[in-house]
């Protein structure tokens, strides 16, 4: 399985996606996927081969990503992993006794089924899963 698995993206919390986009786009000349909203953020993927990167911005103060950047400022707020089968994925990390803010799989960014795991039981990286 490990071979399976891939880092899908790295979501970057910012407080505007436009402004940081700039140095995606006019140094690497990166393409912007278009905005979507999810989680109370705005999302935008900037796509470097098979991993993303995804910029989010707040939406609100008091989602995810604004409480985010109000405790810690600007940047890497998680990595995802795309796995083969999420559900067994899970299952692993129940059975194991990693901490998992969301227990069973939502919908995510782009219609995908995701879920995050903790920072406490992953060395300090909120993770997040997807198939």
């Amino acid at each position: 399985m490990p071979n399976e698995v891939k880092i899908a993206h790295i979501g970057v919390a910012v407080a505007d996606v436009s402004a940081a986009a700039a140095f995606y786009q006019d140094v690497l000349e990166a393409a912007l996927t278009p905005h979507e909203d999810a989680d109370d953020a705005a999302i935008v993927s900037l796509p470097f081969g098979d991993v993303d990167i995804e910029l989010l911005e707040p939406r609100s103060d008091d989602g995810p990503i604004g409480k985010f950047l109000s405790k810690r400022g600007p940047g890497i707020h998680h990595i995802c992993f795309r796995v083969p089968n999420l559900d067994a994925a899970l299952q692993r990390c129940r059975d194991r006794g990693y901490r998992l803010i969301d227990p069973e799989p939502r919908t995510g960014a782009d219609g995908r089924r995701i879920a995050f795991l903790h920072p406490k039981s992953t060395s300090g990286i909120l993770l997040e899963l997807t198939e």
